[in-house]
């Protein structure tokens, strides 16, 4: 799974990065944090970052910088630092163009389903990423993920993001990660999206940021492959879901931690 499955320390890998791409100079920071981070702890990294934002709760939300600009820094991030890296697409008609700037698409939840978008992404022979819709139980993905392999891409990773609970809360069940695992790819567990509160009244989506060392160190515990984490310099201003990122001085001591699980798990 390109990069990713270079991994001598036998650690999990980590996609991070901020919610959006909010600018050039703030994605090459993290990136080369991040980088510095994961190179250190042995794990293999990817840097995420979505160009735009579709699913927003208002219309006044912020949804990005301009498609091509976003791109042109996910590449040069890709560029600079040598690190593979991954952004959402949204309609099938995106697959072909993101896929010019990106090594991995990512499939967003809520269109997991979408037949047209997993075949066009599949096509692109880029590494597909299909995050488990909120909706779904792991076992459904089963399906999404068929999708992907009958359009002639075996290059496929899925990730639990939590299922919904009530109106405005999502649960994570860990059960998920191991069925899923039974498919044969890689199983990521994002970790700040499962902490997200969605359709707050207020409009924005609220978090529980304080329970993401929580965790992640149960999905490494019961064997996630990779993490998803969403991590920002300030996540009090970040322009999208700042309410449930990590705050990027927080992230080598959290990884730290699940480093030393995933030896005592080994």
């Amino acid at each position: 799974m390109i990069e990713l499955k270079n991994n001598p320390a036998g650690n999990f890998f980590l996609l991070a990065g901020p919610c959006v791409i909010e600018g050039e100079d703030m994605a090459m920071r993290i990136a080369e944090r991040v980088a510095a981070i994961t190179e250190k702890l042995q794990i293999p990294y990817a840097f995420k970052g979505s160009y735009r934002k579709a699913n927003r709760s208002r219309l006044d939300s912020f949804m990005g910088i301009g498609d091509e600009k976003a791109l042109k820094v996910l590449k040069k991030v890709h560029d600079t630092f040598g690190v593979p890296t991954v952004t959402d697409i949204h309609a099938a008609e995106e697959a072909a163009m993101a896929a010019e700037y990106v090594d991995i698409l990512q499939i967003p939840a809520f269109l997991c389903r979408q037949t047209d978008l997993l075949v066009a992404a599949a096509k692109t022979g880029k590494v597909i990423n299909i995050k488990k819709g909120q909706f779904l139980s792991p076992l459904a993905m089963r399906f999404a993920a068929d999708k992907v392999v009958e359009a002639g891409n075996k290059n496929v990773m899925i990730t639990e993001r939590g299922t919904t609970f009530g109106y405005q809360d999502l649960v994570v069940d860990y059960r998920g990660i191991p069925e899923m695992q039974t498919f044969g790819f890689p199983v990521i567990l994002d970790v700040t999206h499962s902490l997200q509160q969605p359709n707050q009244t207020s409009g924005v989506t609220g978090g529980m940021p304080q329970l993401i060392e929580t965790i992640a160190k149960a999905g490494i515990a019961v064997g996630a492959d990779g993490l998803f984490i969403e991590t920002h310099e300030n996540p009090a201003v970040a322009k999208s879901d700042g309410a449930n990122m990590l705050k990027l001085d927080l992230l080598e001591g959290l990884l730290t931690k699940l480093v030393r699980i995933r030896e005592a798990i080994k």
